[in-house]
């Protein structure tokens, strides 16, 4: 347990203020003070579809777990001075960019096994315009 908090305070793991801001955002959604799609745009355009919010925290949430074992990893394997900093160094953006690899294909897994119905902007999930000839005079 002590090795697991010394990663997730230590050097490059406690730099991921993205995680914070991560936390932060979902925890404002859960006390109502934000809508969860405050920050609501397409998803397709960073290859993941649907909500950013959702693809965000979820690379940020993967990227600061692999960082977090990379450290632990680096820590067992006993390096000191100028290496165990370049490596920790390189730690993060290669975490980072690991994490957005893995929840792409997680997020087209999951896409994939999705019923038609329940897709975004498909024809089943649009609302029927309440029909007038029914309203009482």
């Amino acid at each position: 347990m002590d090795e697991f908090v010394a990663a997730a305070a230590g050097f490059p793991t406690v730099l991921s203020a993205a995680v914070a801001a991560v936390i932060g955002f979902w925890v404002l959604v859960l006390c109502r003070a934000v809508a969860p799609d405050a920050f609501e745009a397409d998803g397709a355009a960073l290859g993941f579809g649907g909500s950013v919010a959702v693809a965000a925290s979820a690379v940020f949430a993967v990227g600061w777990v692999l960082d977090l074992v990379g450290m632990v990893l680096l820590g067992r394997a006993g390096l000191t001075g100028a290496w165990f900093l370049l490596l920790s160094l390189a730690l993060l953006p290669c975490a980072l960019s690991l994490s957005w690899l893995l929840t792409k294909r997680l997020f087209d897994r999951w896409r994939r096994t999705r019923p038609m119905g329940m897709r975004r902007g498909s024809a089943d999930s649009a609302v029927p315009e309440p029909d007038s000839a029914r309203t009482s005079a």
